[in-house]
Order: structure tokens, then C-alpha cells, then sequence
């Protein structure tokens, strides 16, 4: 009887424990783009060509090309729609393609990636398991695209 009771206790203790435990935060910031300012938009001055990458849309965003990030595998580069502060819509450009094995763990990646940053509107995404190369080319690509749509 009394080993019944000191099992239940234990139990109790360790299910009371694990209850006050608090779910893990990441330390990395969120990546988002910042909503933009609004009223007043700049015109370039004459002669002056717009940022490199950048397509204007009426001061409200744009679609901005993510520098291409060289992985072990092969070179991965995105581009990013913008707008009023969100991710829209992400583009892979390049994708690692040098053999079948390759193409075939782009083809399964990517569209994971691609549903990952559009629900999270960033580049704060999780990696896709065995795809862990071609994953952060993806978010390092993704990420210069976002800084660009927010400098």
C-alpha cells in the first residue's frame, strides 16, 4: 500500500511539473517587412534608375529579387511580391538542378518553403528535413529580398 501511494505522489509531482513548464521561445527575432510609411511616396530623381531587383507598385510594394545564395548543391535565389507590409508571393528563380537526386529534393522543398514564408510573411521559416542546403539558400535569398523591399 504504501508503495501505491508514493507512485501516485511521484506521478502527480512530475504531471504537476511538466504543466508549469513553459513552451520553448526562439531567440531569433521575426524577420517580417515593415509596413511602409504610406502618405508620402519619393520619386527618383530624373535619370536616376530605381533600386536594382525592385519593380515599383504605386509606393504599396513591389516584387524584389533575392541575392543567389551558392549551397553545396547548387546555387538557390527567390524573388519576393510585397504588399502594404506583407509577403505576398515568393518565386524560386534558381533552384539546385545539377543532378535528378538534386532536382528531386528542389521539387520536394520548395513548395514547402514557399507555404512556410507566405503563412509566416518572413524568412523565419524551419528548415525542410533533408533539404536543410537548400533550405537556408532559400532563406538566406529570401531574407536579402525582404531587406531589400525594406530599405
Amino acid at each position: 500500500m504504501r508503495r501505491a501511494v508514493l507512485a501516485a505522489a511521484s506521478t502527480a509531482t512530475l504531471v504537476v511539473l511538466l504543466l508549469t513548464l513553459k513552451p520553448h521561445q526562439s531567440d531569433r527575432p521575426a524577420l517580417a517587412v515593415p509596413a511602409p510609411s504610406g502618405t508620402a511616396t519619393a520619386s527618383p530623381a530624373p535619370g536616376a534608375s530605381p533600386r536594382a531587383g525592385a519593380s515599383t507598385a504605386g509606393g504599396t510594394g513591389g516584387t524584389y529579387t533575392g541575392d543567389p545564395v551558392n549551397t553545396q548543391y547548387g546555387t538557390v535565389q527567390v524573388s519576393a511580391t510585397v504588399r502594404a507590409g506583407k509577403l505576398t508571393a515568393v518565386k524560386i528563380l534558381q533552384a539546385p538542378s545539377g543532378d535528378g537526386h538534386s532536382r528531386r529534393i528542389a521539387d520536394y522543398a520548395v513548395p514547402r518553403l514557399n507555404q512556410e514564408a507566405l503563412a509566416a510573411h518572413s524568412a523565419h521559416i524551419d528548415s525542410v528535413s533533408g533539404a536543410s542546403y537548400t533550405s537556408q539558400g532559400y532563406i538566406d535569398s529570401l531574407q536579402s529580398a525582404l531587406d531589400k523591399a525594406g530599405a
